[in-house]
């Protein structure tokens, strides 16, 4: 028979697992029979497993608050909240404590490697060995928390499963490895960052993309089922392992963040791993698994389960829809289709002097790329490129340059397009008037957006 309804699914008894019939009396069941034909046999932890218990508790909480604050929409306050107290807090740590000599940074540079987040997770340590010491000590006679234990792997595989989902949906929708752009496609391999090198690999292949963003995906939705809950830990290692070795050697700043999600995803899988192991490498039978409810009431624990379905279907369209919104930002600021390309620089004056193309000018243009509204981007005959910070006015066909390296520098130029595929430029770059005659080169010629898919390779095309 097929269950009535998605609680019914996630609730009706499986092949892998059993589930206790819950009593009617008290609202919690964690520490009551699991079975009344089956009475279950509890053994105590041993003092070394509840001492890391009670450090684990600390510091996956600490870690992920203030889940779900900030997942749901309408709550970023309250996650700022929480993030202003230690970044009051770590900066202290790490002048007076660490003795690090220079001003940690607070700003939101995208990197997740910061001396700021490796201050910070030392302090989520520190704290959870300290506090679970304590702990430990003033509650040295109980060895067993079953109903922690439960709250704790329920709000672990929550935030674990938001994530993975997040993640997920940034690849779904190519919006996190966008396709490469008209800057990477001109920048030579050997000046490319380590990260820099990945982002292309991963942007030019949206099927890549959704592979690995499906994956990712079905992990994240796994995890706020229940009863495959292990399966989308497992499927999360293998992901977040892939991703936390691509960090590591390419360099991506997200190597303590992807190796903490590794982490949470273990801890989910870690109570099945003896029934894995009896049957994937000991050839052995293996029992079904007891999971047991949260509360005797059978309502109540309907309505934990309908919970966490309603945020699944929520955040995974929040989700979706947040990267489908980024994925078409980069078309809002996009420049005019008639001066968008890659533009070869034919004539190039400096002071009223011509500057031929050759090698021994350094300073001489060889292309200018205008990709979008707020940057350009120069291409020296040496090959080095140098990006500008971008002013653009449509309507009167000017451009008011910056540069990033040098606040002093300025720029401003007037622009035309005499017919398709021609452009001239006019102004003052850094004290100096400028005039440039340019082409526009054509995007055909790239072999990583032109080459395509072949099922039949008479030889390998490697270039």
């Amino acid at each position: 028979m097929k269950p009535h309804s998605p609680a019914d699914a996630l609730t009706s008894p499986s092949s892998d697992v059993n589930y206790p019939a819950p009593d009617t009396d008290d609202e919690l069941a964690v520490e009551s029979p699991i079975d009344p034909g089956k009475q279950e046999t509890k053994s105590e932890w041993s003092r070394a497993k509840s001492i890391v218990f009670r450090i684990a508790f600390i510091y996956f909480v600490l870690y992920a608050l203030p889940f779900p604050f900030g997942f749901i929409p309408g709550t970023d306050f309250v996650s700022q909240l929480y993030q202003r107290i230690w970044q009051a807090l770590v900066p202290w740590v790490a002048q007076h404590v660490l003795k690090v000599g220079y001003e940690i940074s607070l700003a939101d540079t995208g990197s997740g490697d910061k001396t700021y987040d490796w201050v910070l997770t030392s302090c989520f340590l520190v704290i959870a060995v300290a506090a679970g010491l304590i702990w430990s000590a003033l509650d040295r006679k109980r060895l067993r928390y079953d109903a922690l234990y439960q709250w704790l792997r329920l709000y672990v595989r929550l935030y674990l499963g938001a994530t993975m989902i997040s993640y997920g949906a940034a690849k779904v929708i190519q919006s996190q490895f966008s396709a490469p752009s008209l800057t990477r496609l001109m920048q030579p391999y050997g000046d490319s960052s380590p990260m820099g090198l990945l982002w292309t690999f991963m942007g030019a292949s949206y099927g890549y993309n959704l592979f690995t963003g499906a994956a990712e995906m079905i992990g994240g939705v796994l995890l706020f089922v229940p009863p495959v809950a292990t399966l989308g830990a497992l499927i999360t290692i293998g992901a977040m392992g892939n991703v936390f070795v691509l960090n590591m050697t390419y360099d991506v700043p997200v190597k303590l963040f992807s190796f903490n999600l590794i982490i949470m995803a273990v801890f989910i899988a870690l109570p099945d791993t003896r029934r894995l192991a009896n049957v994937l490498v000991f050839n052995r039978r293996a029992d079904p698994a007891i999971v047991q409810p949260f509360f005797r009431r059978r309502i109540l624990n309907r309505i934990l389960l309908w919970l966490q379905v309603i945020f699944l279907i929520v955040f995974t369209g929040v989700s979706l829809f947040q990267s489908w919104q980024v994925s078409k930002f980069w078309e809002t600021v996009a420049v005019d289709p008639a001066i968008h390309g890659i533009w070869s620089v034919d004539d190039f004056i400096i002071d009223g002097q011509p500057r031929p193309l050759t090698m021994s000018d350094p300073n001489r243009w060889q292309r200018v790329i205008l990709e979008y509204s707020n940057r350009l981007v120069v291409q020296f005959l040496d090959a080095p490129q140098q990006r500008y910070s971008l002013e653009l006015d449509p309507k009167t066909q000017t451009m008011k340059l910056t540069s990033r390296d040098n606040p002093a520098w300025k720029g401003a130029l007037k622009y035309e397009t005499p017919k398709p595929g021609q452009m001239k430029f006019k102004g003052e770059l850094d004290g100096h008037q400028v005039e440039a005659q340019m082409h526009r080169s054509e995007l055909s010629t790239f072999r990583l957006t032109n080459r395509g898919f072949h099922w039949v390779s008479e030889s390998p095309f490697n270039r």
